[in-house]
């Protein structure tokens, strides 16, 4: 599915909502909602009335790193992008060139390049991800854990159309938790930004549930538009119940951004039964394969690239894609990561 739509600069949203004024908390965006071909426009206050109960939302714990880190690859500066930490302690990574504006440009790669990094770490290059590229690659760290490099010498990830750069605390969710080995998200799962524990709150008082999943994204460099790559994800026990459960009792199943819909629609067996299941996941979900459990998604708005149109199409049709966008456009929403967002009910 292709859209044409071109996102005007003056529509990025380069602050995040609180800086933008006073009084202004997480939760005071936009939200655009699509019931199949209508379109209505509401603030994010408002999901509490928009959803009911034994609806359940599904939501990504997974926390956000300080992902970018400072090094030297020769003579020449680079920002290495941690993106995803492997099963063999390696991790898969990204080289790009700063430009003091967010790091826009990547940096192709080569088997034996060392960067060196703070405190004396060094980060050799071993081999590309996968057979798409060069613009991730699997690397081993020496010197130090990477969880504590990140933690002393990184930052959060972000790119130039946001305006400076933020304390990591602006990248976490409510429903960010600690992982015990360091692992994360180097992404903020950005649909959950808005909320605040005021509004969980209200939304559990009315009988709205939520299941926790874990997907920890990795880059998603804005100028590649690649599908995503596979990703550690997991589906505990007592969420697969509550899923099941809120089906079965004709309740809403709800995802809170992409990541959760790719978590919970990897634990889906035949029939929509979602089985309790960790490990890594190179779904992607497309009109062709559909979705199996997920009724509804509450998404930011980004640029209209692939993989992540065709996940809005498989869970709301063509046409309420191609109407929310427009409608988002006419409506001079916001767009990335401290933008608005984008509510696609049944």
């Amino acid at each position: 599915m292709t859209l044409a739509v071109r996102v005007l600069p003056e529509l990025s949203a380069r602050v995040p909502v609180e800086q933008r004024g006073p009084g202004r908390e997480r939760d005071s965006v936009r939200m655009l909602v699509s019931r199949g071909a209508e379109v209505t426009h509401h603030a994010f206050t408002d999901l509490p009335g928009l959803l009911r109960a034994g609806d359940l939302l599904v939501v990504n714990t997974s926390p956000t790193l300080a992902a970018a880190v400072d090094g030297r690859l020769g003579h020449a500066r680079v920002v290495v992008h941690f993106s995803t930490r492997g099963d063999d302690g390696r991790w898969a990574v990204e080289l790009r060139d700063p430009d003091g504006r967010g790091t826009t440009r990547a940096r192709a790669g080569a088997p034996g390049d060392e960067v060196g990094l703070p405190g004396g770490v060094r980060l050799v290059v071993e081999e590309p991800l996968s057979e798409r590229g060069e613009r991730l690659w699997w690397a081993r760290v020496s010197g130090a854990g990477v969880p504590g490099l990140l933690r002393e010498h990184g930052r959060p990830i972000r790119y130039s159309y946001t305006e400076r750069d933020q304390p990591l605390s602006v990248y976490q969710t409510v429903f960010a938790l600690p992982s015990a080995d360091g692992a994360g998200s180097a992404e903020m799962p950005s649909a959950a930004r808005p909320f605040t524990a005021r509004m969980v709150a209200e939304l559990v008082s009315r009988g709205v549930q939520f299941a926790p999943v874990t997907l920890h994204t990795g880059v998603a460099s804005a100028e590649a538009h690649e599908p995503p790559y596979p990703e550690r994800f997991s589906v505990p026990e007592a969420s697969a119940r509550l899923v099941n459960a809120a089906r079965a009792g004709g309740g809403r199943v709800v995802a809170v951004g992409t990541t959760a819909v790719r978590a919970v629609e990897s634990a889906a067996v035949a029939g929509g039964v979602v089985r309790a299941r960790a490990g890594w996941t190179d779904l992607v979900v497309t009109p062709e394969r559909g979705v199996r459990v997920v009724d509804g998604l509450l998404t930011g708005l980004h640029e209209p690239e692939a993989s992540h149109l065709l996940m809005l199409e498989a869970v709301a049709g063509r046409v309420a894609v191609e109407r929310g966008y427009q409608a988002a456009l006419e409506g001079r929403y916001l767009w990335h990561e401290f933008g608005d967002v984008h509510l696609v009910l049944p």
